[in-house]
């Protein structure tokens, strides 16, 4: 009998490439979220996320402030200073003795014999604040300030890096674990009797790249709406346009480790050796994430890494928070990424390709290469 009749229907229609790309991502796609541990983790990631926004709105809008005793001939001084509630005393007697009751945590007194002219005390260590405060310092005129210090880019360096990082790994091992499962139960021999190895990646790698930017847009979502709650408007119109140049990024960076995954796990016949083969992967997965934080301040290693495919996603979007990149910037890196996407997944496809039906011991990337 011919393989494309059916026994009195006559011929089997064929399927076109987009339809079993399609049949495939729809598979995976059903899979994840029919799965209760992943809308339960997916829920609470956003929960996580819309309760850090809403916290840092509380803790802006009310800073935290140190109660302070001080004597009359200083507490018009200290009551100028931001961060003290200050409880005025009549004398250096009272001040230590609301200190010894702990309801201050230090207290500033006049004192004529003192070179500065006032004394703080304390029960076991000043407040380094109160003591930089009222420390006399040369008044400092930058030339060339940079932008880019402080602890906003070491957050926001943490916040894409992981973000980055753990949606990668979220959608991304799937890809690894299911080709990994089809080849030990032998259920790809089938489904390639009916659809090409390519058009079975390109499935896995669609489903789960709709998945991945799925919750990416729904924390964008989230994020948006809290800083909207908390009154930060000044924030979030300057985060907008780096988050959604991260969410571009993100989308061909995360396209380029999704083929590198189904690639490593179609290498191994077995669970317990994927190991072999998805460390190379999981290392440039998390490569962006450290070397963001040990190298965010270093204007010349983040131009760098804002360009390179595997860092862009995370490098780039700082970069255009603190104006350090020029309008075309991220466009060539986008370029850059998109070249490296197609690279990849040519190199990814003819290794999927080759090693899809070899059982047994792990392919050699080599072997695998040649096929």
């Amino acid at each position: 009998m011919n393989p494309s009749t059916r026994s009195g229907t006559g011929p089997m229609p064929a399927i076109s490439t987009a339809q079993g790309t399609w049949l495939v991502a729809e598979r995976e796609l059903s899979t994840k979220l029919r799965s209760k541990a992943y809308l339960i983790s997916t829920a609470i990631l956003l929960l996580l996320a819309l309760a850090g926004v809403i916290w840092a709105g509380i803790a802006s809008a009310n800073p935290s402030s140190t109660p302070i005793a001080a004597t009359s001939a200083t507490a018009s001084a200290l009551m100028e200073i931001d961060g003290y509630e200050v409880t005025e005393v009549e004398d250096r007697d009272a001040a230590t003795a609301l200190v010894e009751s702990g309801d201050v945590d230090a207290a500033v007194v006049d004192d004529a014999s003192s070179a500065t002219g006032v004394v703080i005390i304390a029960d076991k260590e000043a407040p380094q604040g109160l003591l930089m405060a009222l420390s006399a310092s040369p008044e400092v005129e930058l030339l060339n300030p940079d932008s880019a210090s402080g602890p906003l880019r070491y957050i926001l360096g943490i916040g894409f890096g992981l973000v980055f990082m753990m949606s990668a790994m979220m959608f991304g091992m799937p890809v690894a674990t299911s080709v990994v499962e089809e080849k030990q139960t032998r259920v790809v021999e089938i489904l390639l009797s009916t659809i090409p190895a390519r058009v079975l990646l390109a499935g896995k790698v669609l489903g789960n790249t709709i998945l991945a930017m799925s919750q990416i847009l729904l924390l964008v979502a989230v994020g948006t709406i809290g800083l909207i709650v908390t009154g930060q408007t000044a924030f979030l119109s300057g985060i907008g346009g780096p988050v959604l140049w991260f969410a571009v990024f993100f989308l061909f960076g995360f396209i380029l480790l999704a083929a590198m995954f189904a690639a490593a796990g179609s290498m191994v016949s077995r669970q317990e050796d994927a190991g072999t083969t998805l460390t190379p992967v999981m290392y440039l997965t998390m490569i962006p994430y450290f070397l963001v934080i040990f190298f965010g301040d270093n204007p010349v290693v983040m131009t760098v890494l804002s360009y390179v495919p595997f860092s862009a996603p995370v490098g780039m979007p700082i970069r255009l928070f603190f104006n350090e990149a020029e309008w075309w910037e991220p466009l060539a890196s986008l370029v850059i990424m998109f070249a490296a996407c197609i690279l990849v997944i040519m190199i990814g496809a003819k290794i999927y390709e080759n090693s899809l039906l070899k059982m047994g011991a792990r392919v050699k990337f080599r072997e695998a290469l040649k096929g």
